[in-house]
């Protein structure tokens, strides 16, 4: 569990005990363990308002602890092994990988319930006010914050460099850390299929993996790309305060903050909720909760803040209202069945 995470719940347990004393309440009568919760920023403020809501419907119940971490690290602390000191549940903004699954069963974790809970899409913004116009499509993405596009040294300063239609304006980007799903996603989603629309970066992926990243994935590192940690609330603030820069996050936060940023369009569509849902939208992809199943029973009130999940995340919702994108009903409901029966992950099907 991170250092963070691990202050929170000593204090979270602490206030119990002395809340408790105060009272006459023996040292034993800590009060309710908080479900520890860690991953994602672009699911954090979902994963926050479905704790505020079990903790309103369940009385005496400790509101769950979240943090922020990205979904790797998220992924990775969650992986360090089963117990107290370590999360219940993991945030994930894009789905484990094959070798952090494997990690997590040589540390134990054994079993692993995955929920989807809806979908995002990754949207590209600039500021509301006089903010920098520009027509994006996967290869102009590619082609702008690649450090080596086409296998070829980056040179673009300018957009206009990228592609002659765009404006002669600096390429300033401000976009997640290494880290981060939405990262991964967007390098993912936009990145390597431009990439690979080359024959011989395609060739890359199957002859020379660690070339194929060098040249399709990987982000250039002169400063026009600018790491903003797991702090898309931070990448809306320096948009909205620069009118050349533009930002990359999850689309929630873009439909929190139309008053200071505006959607980009990607391949001519623009993000939206239907967009995302109906996969017009070429960067939306699927969020997720990852759950520790040996803690289901131990973690006091794990299985109702699941089935809070599975009571919020519908069309019209409270997480609908906050930007989630629903997804299909028969997703919804695989995914309520999952809560339900908590299957285990085999991780066959893992890349």
């Amino acid at each position: 569990m991170t250092a963070t995470l691990l202050r929170s719940r000593a204090l979270l347990a602490g206030a119990s005990l002395a809340l408790l004393a105060a009272c006459g309440g023996g040292e034993e009568d800590t009060g309710p363990e908080a479900i520890a919760i860690v991953g994602s920023s672009t699911v954090y403020p979902f994963a926050q308002k479905v704790a505020e809501d079990y903790t309103a419907a369940n009385e005496g119940a400790a509101m769950p602890v979240i943090e922020s971490t990205g979904t790797g690290e998220g992924i990775e602390a969650f992986c360090s092994g089963t117990g107290p000191d370590t999360p219940d549940i993991v945030n994930a903004s894009r789905r484990m990988h094959a070798a952090e699954f494997n990690r997590c069963l040589t540390n134990g974790v054994e079993e692993i319930v995955e929920i989807k809970v809806g979908r995002d899409g990754i949207a590209f913004v600039s500021a509301v006010d006089e903010g920098v116009e520009l027509e994006l499509t996967p290869e102009i993405v590619y082609r702008a914050l690649a450090d080596n596009p086409f296998g070829e040294e980056q040179a673009s300063e300018n957009w206009s460099d990228v592609d002659a239609s765009l404006p002669d304006a600096p390429v300033i980007v401000y976009g997640p850390p290494a880290s981060s799903g939405t990262r991964e996603a967007m390098q993912k989603l936009v990145m390597e299929p431009a990439c690979t629309s080359n024959a011989d970066m395609a060739a890359l992926e199957e002859s020379d993996a660690a070339a194929f990243l060098r040249n399709c994935d990987a982000l250039r590192g002169d400063g026009a790309y600018s790491e903003q940690g797991e702090k898309d609330d931070l990448i809306v603030r320096k948009v909205a305060g620069n009118p050349r820069a533009v930002g990359i996050f999850g689309y929630s936060y873009l439909e929190e903050n139309e008053d200071l940023v505006k959607a980009l369009p990607l391949k001519g569509v623009v993000p939206t909720s239907e967009t995302i849902a109906d996969g017009s939208y070429p960067a939306a992809r699927p969020l997720y909760i990852y759950v520790k199943k040996a803690h289901v029973g131990v973690t006091p009130g794990l299985e109702d803040y699941l089935a809070q999940w599975a009571a919020s995340w519908g069309e019209g919702g409270p997480l609908a209202n906050i930007g989630l994108v629903p997804a299909t009903e028969e997703a919804r409901a695989e995914s309520a069945a999952a809560v339900e029966a908590l299957p285990a992950m085999t991780g066959e099907d893992l890349e």
